[in-house]
C-alpha cells in the first residue's frame, strides 16, 4: 500500500512537468508551422504567406537599390570629371554615349546636348521665336533630371508600404491567434497552459514576424531616401553646369574656351 501511495505521488508530481513540457513544445515555430499546413488555421496561413511575400519583396528591392547606389557612386565622379576634362565637346558627348544605359548623368548630358543642337538647327524658325536657347535647354534639363530622379525611387514605394503595413498584418495574426486560443478553451472545456499555449504562441510569433519584416524595410527606406537626396543634389549641380556651358559656352567660374 505504501508503494501504491508512493507511485501516486510520483505520478502527480510528474503530471505538471509533462504538461509544462508539452506546453513548451506547443509555443514553438515548428508547432505553428504544423498547424498552418494542416489547415487548422487558414487565416494564420494567409497572414504568414503575406508576411513572407512582403519580406521577399522588400529584400529584393533593397538588394537592387544597394547595388545600383554602389555602382552609381563608383562611377559618378569619374563620369563628370572626364566629361569636363575632355577639351573637345564632341569627344565629351561621344564619351557620354559610351556609358551604360543605366548611368543617369550621361543621359542628362546627352539630353542637354541634343536640345542645344535641335535649337541651333531650327534657329530662325518659330521654335527660336517662342523659346530662346537658354529656356529651351533649361526645359530639357528639367525633364531629364525629373526622369532620372523618378528612376532612383524605383522600389521605395514597396519598402514604405511594407514598413508601414507589416506590423498591422502581424497584429492581425496576433488577434486571430488569441481568438483561436479562446476557441480552444471553449472547445476543450479546460484552461490549462497546454490547451492555450499553441494558439498564444502562434499569436506572439506572428507579432514578431510582422516586426521582423517591417524594421529592415523602414531602415532600408530611410537609407535609400538619404542616398537619393544626395544624388539629386548632384543632378542639380551637374544640370546647372550643363546649362551654363551649352547656353553660354562655358561654366560659371571657367575662363571662356572653345570646345
Amino acid at each position: 500500500m505504501l508503494q501504491d501511495t508512493s507511485n501516486t505521488v510520483t505520478a502527480a508530481a510528474a503530471a505538471p512537468a509533462n504538461s509544462s513540457a508539452e506546453a513548451f513544445n506547443n509555443i514553438g515555430f515548428q508547432h505553428m508551422w504544423q498547424t498552418l499546413i494542416s489547415g487548422d488555421n487558414n487565416v494564420g496561413l494567409v497572414v504568414f504567406i503575406t508576411l513572407f511575400l512582403f519580406s521577399f519583396g522588400s529584400l529584393y528591392f533593397m538588394v537592387v537599390n544597394l547595388f545600383r547606389n554602389v555602382r552609381l557612386k563608383s562611377r559618378t565622379d569619374k563620369v563628370i570629371r572626364t566629361f569636363w576634362d575632355t577639351p573637345n565637346a564632341q569627344d565629351a558627348i561621344q564619351f557620354m554615349e559610351q556609358q551604360p544605359k543605366s548611368e543617369p548623368f550621361s543621359k542628362i548630358a546627352l539630353d542637354c546636348a541634343e536640345a542645344a543642337a535641335h535649337h541651333q538647327r531650327n534657329e530662325g524658325g518659330r521654335l527660336t521665336g517662342a523659346l530662346n536657347r537658354s529656356e529651351f535647354i533649361d526645359r530639357a534639363l528639367r525633364q531629364a533630371v525629373s526622369r532620372e530622379s523618378e528612376n532612383l525611387e524605383n522600389g521605395l514605394t514597396v519598402l514604405a508600404t511594407v514598413g508601414s503595413t507589416a506590423p498591422f498584418v502581424g497584429l492581425l495574426g496576433t488577434v486571430w491567434g488569441i481568438y483561436h486560443a479562446l476557441t480552444s478553451i471553449a472547445t476543450s472545456g479546460q484552461s490549462s497552459i497546454d490547451a492555450v499555449a499553441g494558439p498564444v504562441g502562434e499569436a506572439l510569433i506572428m507579432t514578431a514576424l510582422g516586426l521582423f519584416v517591417a524594421i529592415p524595410a523602414v531602415l532600408g527606406y530611410n537609407f535609400f531616401v538619404r542616398a537619393n537626396r544626395v544624388t539629386n543634389t548632384k543632378f542639380d549641380a551637374f544640370a546647372h553646369d550643363l546649362h551654363d556651358f551649352f547656353a553660354t559656352g562655358s561654366r560659371v567660374g571657367d575662363a571662356p574656351a572653345s570646345r
